[in-house]
């Protein structure tokens, strides 16, 4: 046997077992999509609106946090294909049932709302590669967090938000 043909025999196998592999993957993959969790995609109906401070803490508010913390969710194609849907649907879950600009009272952590977003919590990092309108410039983000003060109020502090708050 001359030494090209040893090496297509010694390709050969490698190439079977890629294709196995790759098969294995692709099956994986399609049995994934029968888990029915993170396709559900409702919009719960808004049972308030935020009166906002201000039309730009409004704007800033959708571009860049409404999508996790309202019942006005925007649901990309990429949310229906597992495991990704997954982890877009644990993250409104947790986003809506922390601070949600349309329920009564906002959610527990309302107040928190403005030093999330001056810490850099906040738009998730996990969120901005494929939400790039998301990302704010270092005066978007004060703009933002001076406006989910006067809106929603600073930890710690009272609420100031009026639509539909029940000063909880």
């Amino acid at each position: 046997m001359t030494p090209p043909e040893r090496h297509l025999q010694a390709a050969r196998p490698r190439s079977d077992l890629w294709a196995k592999w790759l098969g294995t993957a692709a099956a994986a993959f399609l049995l994934l999509q029968l888990i029915p969790y993170g396709r559900a995609h409702t919009n719960p109906p808004v049972q308030t609106q935020t009166t906002w401070d201000s039309p730009q803490t409004e704007q800033l508010f959708a571009r860049a946090c409404a999508d996790c913390h309202s019942n006005q969710t925007r649901w990309p194609w990429y949310s229906n294909v597992a495991p990704v849907s997954w982890l877009v649907q644990k993250h409104v879950d947790e986003g809506r049932s922390k601070f949600n600009v349309n329920v009564p009272g906002f959610g527990p952590e309302a107040g928190e709302a403005a030093e999330a977003v001056r810490e850099g919590e906040m738009p998730e990092k996990t969120y901005l590669p494929l939400h790039p309108e998301a990302r704010l410039t270092p005066e978007e983000t004060q703009a933002l967090v001076s406006g989910l003060q006067r809106t929603f109020g600073q930890e710690g502090g009272s609420e100031t938000g009026t639509g539909g708050s029940d000063g909880d």
